[in-house]
């Protein structure tokens, strides 16, 4: 079924927030936050203060992840009576790694429009400025927060042949790098902090480089890394040369053989003979 987005009926609006300058906020994101009935927000605290600032006063509902499904039957109560709804997160775009999808489905499910307007994201700005390849790019959000997972998660990635963005805490961005390295080897990132605040900052470099310079940042990150070779196609590679593969990219020979004997279904102890053989 196909969406007439601007056809006079009641529909939910995505509307991006600041990410960092209140002066981001698009004048269309104005008029339309101005227009809704009521908002669906992550935290009306936040929300309360950004309308303060343009002088705009709308009822606030709180939204976030642990309540949303609940909200459902409030937003179709809205849509149903023939109100716009709109929807924001503290910063940057509904959805994009911030609640709103379950609002979404629903809206969707029960033939009401959806429309998202285009504006602030941390994603883009740290992408266009990090010097790596653009395009394609890979967006994956928030790594999880146990290593175990954040590591399979990672070996998951690691043959993905586009620049992968990642965001972060701040208080996990050093084990997140140096599980990064251990599993992607030693590519080229780039980590921006605070993207449109006054302490913006952006570091670019190896991995093994930003681990040491980045230890103690704080605020806001996304993490750009760059695509990495496509090993998997080892058939035209000796052992020797599989197991040296890895060791460029920042592995441990211990670690390599390891990982040649994983990808070439062989023991550890004979990538070990072989590759020992040719000292």
């Amino acid at each position: 079924m196909s969406q007439k987005s601007y056809n006079n009926t009641p529909s939910l609006y995505l509307i991006p927030t600041p990410i960092g300058n209140l002066d981001d906020i698009t004048l269309r994101s104005i008029k339309i936050l101005n227009e809704v009935h009521v908002i669906f927000t992550e935290d009306t605290r936040v929300t309360s203060l950004l309308l303060k600032h343009l002088n705009i006063s709308k009822k606030l509902i709180s939204s976030h992840n642990y309540n949303e499904k609940n909200n459902g039957d409030k937003l179709l109560k809205y849509l149903k009576d023939g109100y716009n709804v709109g929807l924001v997160t503290d910063q940057g775009t509904p959805i994009i790694s911030d609640p709103g999808y379950e609002l979404v489905k629903i809206a969707i499910k029960n033939n009401f429009n959806v429309i998202s307007l285009p504006g602030p994201t941390a994603l883009i700005p740290a992408l266009t400025v990090s010097g790596l390849i653009p395009s394609p790019f890979t967006f994956y959000g928030f790594l999880n927060s146990k290593e175990s997972k954040r590591k399979k998660e990672l070996e998951n990635l690691k043959q993905i042949p586009t620049t992968i963005i990642f965001y972060e805490a701040p208080h996990r961005l050093h084990k997140t790098l140096n599980n990064i390295l251990e599993v992607f080897g030693n590519r080229k990132c780039s980590i921006s902090r605070e993207i449109s605040k006054k302490f913006e900052e952006v570091y670019r470099g190896n991995l093994d480089e930003l681990i040491k310079e980045t230890e103690n940042i704080k605020g806001e990150i996304v993490i750009v890394i760059e695509a990495g070779n496509d090993v998997k196609n080892f058939d035209n590679l000796t052992v020797i040369e599989h197991v040296n593969l890895y060791i460029k990219e920042g592995y441990s020979s211990k670690e390599a053989i390891k990982l040649v004997a994983k990808e070439r279904n062989l023991s550890k102890q004979d990538v070990y003979s072989e590759y020992h053989r040719g000292d």
